[in-house]
C-alpha cells in the first residue's frame, strides 16, 4: 500500500512540474526536435506476434514523416518496452514512462489485461493514450478524455457476427471460448448482449486461463452442447490449438474469432489441410496480397509501400496495418495542436478531425465525446492458409 502511494504521489509531483505551471512551456518528453512517446506492449511471448507487427506498422509511417522533416520540425520517436502480455510489467513500463518525465503520451498499447492495468495511471497523470490495439469497452465506457481509440470495440464485433449466424446461417445454439481475464469477459459480455436481442444465451461457456494452451476442459464442455458456432476471444496459439482438437474430435461448428485473436498467426498454425469453417471479424481492410503489383491507391497500399521500403521483406499484416492507421492518427492531430504543443491541446486537436477520409471505406471521426475513430467490422474466412474478405454467409451453411 506504501508503495502505491508513493507512486501516486510521484505522478502528482510530475503533474505539478509539468505543462500546467506558467514558467514551464514544454511539457514532458517534447524538445525542439523531437516529440518522445512510450509504448508498452507484447514484443515477445504469446502475444508477441501482435506487438511486433502493431510496433512496425506504426514506425513504417512515422519513419516516413521524419524523412520529411517530422511535424513542425520534431521528429518523432517511439520509446517502446515489452511486457510479454503481463500486466504488471506494462504497469512497470507506464510508471517509468509517467514518473521518469520520459514522454509526452503513451501510442500502440497493446492488449486489454495490460492497458486496464496501466489505465489509472493515465487518469491520474493526465497523459494521451492513442491507439490501443483492444476493442475492450472499459477503454471507451465511462468516457476517458485521456483515452483515444481508434478502432472499434468487441462489443460492435461480436453483435455485427451474431447477427450474421443467426440471421444469415440460422444458428440457435451459439458457444463462446473466452480468455479467463479481462479480454475474454469483454467478449463474452459482448456476444451474451449480441444473443439477447434474438432471446438466445450462450448454450455453453468454455476458458482457458491467459499464457496457457489448457484447452480441453473448455472444449469439452462446449463439443458437449452440440453448438452450431463458436465465438472465440482468445490469442493466436490457444485458439489454433482448439480448432485443431474439435477438428480430430469430429467437432465441425462455424469458428468465429475476433481480431485481437491475430490472423496471420492464427493461419500459420491451422496450416492448409484444415476442413473447418474458420471466420475472423477485423477493423481494418484486408492489405494487398503477396507480391502483387501495387497499382490501386489507398491506406492499405500506402501501407505495404511503407513496410516493404523500411522493413524490406516484412509481410503486411492486419495489426500492421492498424498500427499505420495508429499513426496516421497520431501525426494528424500533433499538426493541427501547432508547434506550442501541449497534451490538452493535442487532445483538442484530435477532437477536431471530421470525416479524415484515407480510403474509400476508412473514414475518422472524433469529438469531445467521441473518441473513437472508426466502427467499420469486416470479415474475413481462412481459404488455403489466408484470411480473405468475404460478404456471402451462405458458404459457411452446413
Amino acid at each position: 500500500m506504501l508503495g502505491m502511494m508513493l507512486i501516486v504521489l510521484g505522478i502528482v509531483g510530475c503533474r505539478g512540474q509539468g505543462e500546467s505551471q506558467g514558467n514551464v512551456s514544454i511539457p514532458p518528453g517534447v524538445t525542439d526536435k523531437e516529440i518522445v512517446l512510450g509504448s508498452s506492449l507484447a514484443l515477445t511471448g504469446h502475444a508477441g506476434y501482435l506487438g511486433t507487427q502493431t510496433l512496425r506498422g506504426a514506425e513504417a509511417y512515422l519513419r516516413q514523416v521524419n524523412e520529411e522533416g517530422g511535424v513542425h520540425g520534431r521528429r518523432i520517436r517511439i520509446l517502446a518496452r515489452d511486457d510479454a502480455y503481463d500486466p504488471p510489467r506494462c504497469l512497470a513500463n507506464t510508471q517509468q514512462f509517467i514518473i521518469n518525465r520520459e514522454v509526452f503520451g503513451l501510442f500502440c498499447y497493446v492488449g486489454t489485461p495490460t492497458t486496464l492495468k496501466a489505465l489509472p495511471m493515465v487518469d491520474e497523470a493526465r497523459i494521451p493514450l492513442l491507439g490501443v490495439f483492444t476493442g475492450a469497452n472499459a477503454l471507451r465506457e465511462p468516457f476517458n478524455r485521456y483515452v483515444i481509440n481508434i478502432r472499434a470495440s468487441y462489443y460492435e464485433e461480436t453483435l455485427a457476427a451474431v447477427h450474421h449466424l443467426v440471421e444469415d446461417l440460422g444458428f440457435t445454439r451459439i458457444a463462446v471460448f473466452y480468455q479467463y481475464d479481462a479480454y475474454g469477459f469483454d467478449g463474452l459480455v459482448g456476444a451474451e448482449l449480441a444473443l439477447q436481442d434474438f432471446g438466445l444465451e450462450p448454450v455453453a461457456r468454455g476458458s482457458y486461463i491467459r499464457g496457457t494452451q489448457n484447452v480441453e476442459e473448455g472444449l469439452a464442455r462446449i463439443r458437449d452442447s452440440e453448438a452450431e458456432a463458436v465465438v472465440m476471444v482468445g490469442t493466436y496459439g490457444a485458439c489454433a490449438r482448439f480448432i485443431r482438437r474439435a477438428g480430430e474430435l469430429g467437432f465441425d461448428p462455424v469458428f468465429y474469432n475476433v481480431s485481437f485473436v491475430g490472423a496471420e498467426a492464427l493461419a500459420r498454425r491451422l496450416g492448409t489441410n484444415h476442413a473447418q469453417k474458420v471466420i475472423m471479424s477485423q477493423v481494418v481492410p484486408p492489405v494487398p496480397r503477396g507480391r502483387q503489383p501495387l497499382q490501386s491507391s489507398g491506406v492499405d497500399v500506402e501501407y505495404v509501400r511503407a513496410l516493404q521500403r523500411f522493413f524490406p521483406g516484412e509481410p503486411a499484416s492486419f495489426a500492421g496495418l492498424e498500427g499505420y492507421l495508429n499513426a496516421r492518427i497520431l501525426v494528424e492531430g500533433l499538426r493541427r495542436a501547432g508547434p506550442h504543443l501541449t497534451r490538452e491541446g493535442f487532445l483538442d486537436a484530435i477532437e477536431s478531425i471530421r470525416g479524415m477520409r484515407l480510403s474509400p471505406d476508412l473514414v475518422f471521426t472524433f469529438g469531445p465525446r467521441d473518441h473513437q475513430g472508426m466502427d467499420q467490422v469486416y470479415f474475413t474466412r481462412l481459404v488455403e492458409g489466408r484470411f480473405e474478405l468475404f460478404e456471402d454467409w451462405e458458404v459457411l451453411h452446413p
